[in-house]
């Protein structure tokens, strides 16, 4: 049983969207996959990750993990909230929990 552990993982795809991290790490829980990951955002990426995340359910890929599945957002952060302002950097906080078997999402 993976609990808490650290992997260097620099990326993962987002329902076919590429997204680089900063920190990666992964847990299974009750034989699911917990995710948490760290990246940056930037002003130019803003409305494109903004609308991506308001999806709260994706199909994850992480091809260095060799590890796909089915994920809701169960915590989500940044550091800033408005980036729409030229030349600004948040970073993101997001973990994501497999969808159980049988479940929708």
């Amino acid at each position: 049983m993976l609990k808490g552990v650290f992997f260097l993982v620099k990326k993962m795809f987002l329902n076919g969207t590429l997204i680089y991290l900063s920190s990666y790490q992964e847990e299974k829980t009750k034989g699911l996959y917990k995710v948490s990951v760290d990246f940056n955002v930037t002003s130019e990426d803003y409305h494109d990750i903004s609308t991506l995340l308001y999806s709260e359910t994706f199909d994850v890929e992480i091809p260095e993990r060799d590890l796909t599945f089915r994920g809701t957002i169960h915590e989500y952060s940044t550091s800033i909230t408005n980036l729409y302002v030229k030349d600004q950097v948040g970073q993101y906080k997001l973990t994501l929990m497999e969808v159980g078997h049988g479940a929708k999402g």
